[in-house]
């Protein structure tokens, strides 16, 4: 070869290596999109939880004022916001985490409806809302559904070809910032996400969990969502109360799972008949909530501090999980945005206090908690995401082995009630198209 020609050769030789390896390079832009993604997502989840902790305070605060005021602001609420769903963004519906699972199956129809700019908008300020006038809802599943979002459009602003691992990716960060707990989020992108995990979204996955978390802790600080709690259980003390928690919290959680999934399905013609007019549907389901809600005080909004004021010791009522249960049913069947974690995990906490009873000489910080877990696990047949959530939230790792035995045996308890799991069965009625 000439001299020439091989100088020639020299800058194009440089050229493909800047375009494969430089700043504007394919796998440059997928690390700016996953770091900007997950930074975003953890900024949104801080604002998103604060808004919500404010709009639940302003109610309580109505009700101790005027405590007959949610018989009319919570029903005619319902009624409004299963409108204004249905009119601007009918994806926006439920949970959040069942839109992600489908968008997931299909990346580019998904972004266009189920995870779209508009649909995240008004999924965040809609959960805001609904918070306001005392729905039984959380805001860890709408997190996610807008983390997938973030997440997808960050990679479509570095012009990144959109799979299924960067909605997963976006919904794992989702969960992580949204509880301060990234080994959660991890858990629950490989449980409930992710069909089949594959090993090319790991590093995806892991970075945008890990970038985000770093964004919640450092502007939020090192917080435990639930307080800490150091009881523990002996062997023999555990071998007793796990199985008698997880049948009778998986049971619960499984039948929680099979009548929100009914809902939507059954032929039974007076249901079908309210399925036909949703904003009357949704004004009776408020009824319902608003109704329980006076008659017990405790059943309003995400249920965080009466589940955290159990695990510290406090006593409820007796009847407060099935209260809870069906203020939480009626609200996430009546087509309101909202999620369903911190309102189970409240119920759970009931459970746990009526396991309390039972069991009168054991740790009852530690009973609750199998109590959560257990019904957690039964709702959402995700028994390794319960079991970290449950131990990072209340800094119990060393219950981990009683939570896991509960989370196991609540799982097949759960499949006793019905075999289909209930974010994947909800998946089926977002259409990607």
């Amino acid at each position: 070869m000439s001299p020439t020609r091989s100088k020639n050769l020299l800058p194009r030789r440089i050229r493909i290596l800047i375009r494969r390896h430089g700043p504007e390079s394919m796998i440059w832009r997928r690390r700016i999109a996953i770091l900007g993604g997950a930074i975003m997502v953890g900024l949104v989840a801080l604002l998103f939880a604060e808004l919500a902790d404010e709009a639940g305070k302003i109610f309580l605060s109505l009700v101790h004022r005027i405590w007959w005021a949610p018989l009319i602001l919570t029903p005619a609420g319902f009624a409004a916001f299963a409108w204004a769903t249905a009119r601007f963004a009918p994806d926006a519906r439920g949970s959040g985490i069942p839109q992600v699972i489908a968008a997931s199956r299909a990346p580019e129809a998904g972004m266009k409806r189920l995870v779209s700019a508009r649909t995240a908008f008004v999924k965040f300020w809609l959960t805001v809302g609904t918070l306001l006038f005392g729905a039984s809802v959380g805001r860890e599943g709408p997190t996610v559904q807008i983390a997938a979002s973030i997440m997808g459009h960050a990679h479509r602003l570095m012009r990144i070809p959109l799979r299924s691992s960067v909605f997963i990716a976006g919904g794992a960060a989702g969960v992580a910032a949204a509880f301060n707990t990234p080994l959660a989020g991890v858990a629950f992108a490989i449980e409930e996400l992710a069909a089949a995990y594959e090993q090319r979204m790991t590093l995806l996955v892991m970075a945008a969990v890990l970038i985000s978390g770093m964004v919640s802790l450092g502007l939020a600080g090192d917080y435990v969502y639930f307080g800490i709690m150091r009881q523990t259980l002996g062997v023999r003390e555990a071998l007793v109360a796990a199985p008698v928690a997880g049948v009778l919290g998986g049971i619960a959680g499984g039948l929680f799972s099979r009548l929100t999934l009914a809902s939507g399905r059954t032929a039974f013609t007076p249901m079908a008949w309210l399925r036909a007019h949703p904003i009357l549907f949704a004004f009776l389901c408020g009824t319902v909530v608003a109704a329980l809600g006076v008659m017990t005080g405790l059943t309003w909004g995400t249920g965080y501090q009466t589940a955290h004021a159990v695990i510290a010791g406090s006593n409820v009522p007796l009847w407060f999980g099935g209260a809870k249960f069906l203020a939480t049913l009626a609200t996430a069947i009546s087509g309101l945005p909202g999620g369903i974690f911190a309102p189970s995990l409240s119920v759970g906490a009931g459970i746990g206090d009526m396991l309390r009873s039972l069991f009168p000489a054991y740790p009852p910080g530690a009973i609750v908690l199998l109590g959560m877990v257990a019904y957690f696990t039964g709702v959402v047949r995700a028994p390794l995401t319960a079991v970290i959530i449950i131990s990072e939230t209340t800094a119990s790792r060393g219950l981990m082995m009683p939570l896991l035995a509960a989370a196991l045996i609540a799982d097949f308890a759960a499949q006793l009630v019905g075999k289909e799991r209930l974010y994947h069965g909800l998946a089926q009625r977002f259409s990607v198209q």
